[in-house]
């Protein structure tokens, strides 16, 4: 029995030093940190901001959050996208270079605003409201692709029935941004961009017979790591206005200062 425990208890000591073992990384950290520098770091348009609109930035895959195991009536990525794209338009050249009009709650603004018309038509106030700001140009898009499993894998050793295992998983998600001309309609600029999601996890296992083999113990010990899809979402969506806004530049849509 104090054979066992002292197996235990190295097992434990092992499965600590098992936290150590690298993560793979499909895409580094690096990458994410240079796109989120490029946005801010973005040169101001010549001409003023550009006045643009978002009306919605849906997920148009309907994919379901990935499980092994049951059904999962969970989304696989945000219903919420929109709420990220204005965010990070806003963001743009540290938010020099886009003005954003709100138009997904354009139902609650014009409310609003008629409310205060009736409020001061009441006691009198014939003060007018200034007209509401008008985009020239609409960003529409959306989440267009997530497709799971992209890359799975693993590795791991034992000896005496003591070892450590690794095990990974890769999903991708696309999005679509285009930017269109509100006076006559045109596509002006259409951008796809994609972005890894890694999922790693990692264990140490003991396994061992004891007493002529009519007792066997086993224990297991490990964690999972995985890449929130929201923020992989968020770098997807920031790396195709970069490119947006690069595009533009070159098609003389707008100059840079």
């Amino acid at each position: 029995m104090k054979k066992l425990i002292s197996l235990l208890v190295a097992t434990a000591f092992l499965g600590g030093c098992a936290s150590i073992v690298n993560v793979p990384e499909v895409e580094p950290a690096q990458v994410v940190e240079r796109v989120n520098n490029e946005l801010l770091n973005l040169p101001e348009p010549a001409g003023g901001k550009v006045v643009v609109a978002v009306y919605g930035f849906a997920d148009k895959t309907g994919q379901r959050k990935p499980s092994d195991r049951l059904a999962n009536i969970s989304f696989a990525v945000t219903q919420g996208a929109d709420s990220v794209l204005i965010e990070t338009l806003q963001r743009a050249a540290n938010g020099r270079f886009f003005k954003v009009v709100e138009r997904v709650g354009l139902e609650n603004l014009t409310k609003e605003r008629q409310i205060i018309r009736q409020t001061r038509q009441s006691v009198g106030d014939e003060t007018q409201l200034p007209p509401m700001l008008f985009a020239g140009v609409i960003m529409e898009g959306g989440i267009i692709g997530y497709d799971s499993n992209t890359l799975t894998g693993g590795a791991g050793a034992r000896y005496l029935g003591i070892g450590p295992s690794t095990q990974y998983r890769q999903d991708i998600v696309t999005i679509n941004l285009r930017a269109v001309s509100v006076q006559s309609g045109e596509v002006l600029i259409s951008v796809s961009t994609t972005k890894t999601i890694v999922s790693v996890g990692n264990s140490m296992t003991f396994f061992r017979f004891f007493d002529m083999g009519t007792e066997a113990a086993e224990a297991e010990i490990g964690y999972t790591v995985n890449e929130p899809v929201n923020y992989a979402v968020r770098a997807a969506i920031e790396a195709a206005i970069v490119e947006l806004v690069q595009q533009g530049a070159s098609k003389n849509y707008w100059e840079f200062k």
